[in-house]
């Protein structure tokens, strides 16, 4: 089986990678899948993509199997989430060095304190825990993690 290819997305594709983020989010168990949460996340990511935001798409021949959305002038890793039917496949691996290709000295990311499935797979990849707090918005307590390259000075 090919692997998926990690590439720009596409305007075209922006309601396809907001079902492929709920669907991730979803499988997290901190939400249910609903209309409403798909018409928010898909009405974000032009309003992300204006602020900055650099985002990609793992392509399965055709079909979306994740997305990976990147902060490159703040080395922030903003969003990454695989479809259900591709976790487990190191699809994540390949997308976060995908993400070290782009930002090779540092890297920052939030992560929300409940997804302990997330938060523990970013300490085994490196990331090392810097705080937590609470974010406004959504009210969820995030934990913040930072990679560095190794030989940079923490």
């Amino acid at each position: 089986m090919p692997t998926p290819t990690i590439r720009p997305a596409r305007p075209d594709e922006y309601d396809e990678i907001g079902r492929v983020w709920m669907n991730s989010w979803v499988s997290t168990g901190l939400a249910e899948a609903s209309n409403f949460l798909l018409a928010q996340l898909r009405a974000r990511i032009p309003m992300e993509i204006e602020k900055g935001w650099s985002l990609f798409v793992a392509d399965d021949d055709g079909h979306l199997a994740a997305m990976l959305a990147l902060h490159l002038p703040d080395r922030y890793l903003d969003q990454l989430f695989v479809a259900p039917e591709y976790q487990g496949r190191n699809l994540g691996r390949r997308l976060l060095a995908f993400t070290r290709q782009h930002l090779p000295d540092e890297i920052w990311l939030r992560c929300v304190r409940e997804n302990e499935k997330a938060w523990r797979w970013y300490e085994r990849e490196g990331f090392v825990f810097e705080k937590e707090a609470v974010e406004p918005m959504t009210g969820f307590v995030m934990k913040y993690y930072r990679w560095k390259k190794e030989g940079n000075a923490r």
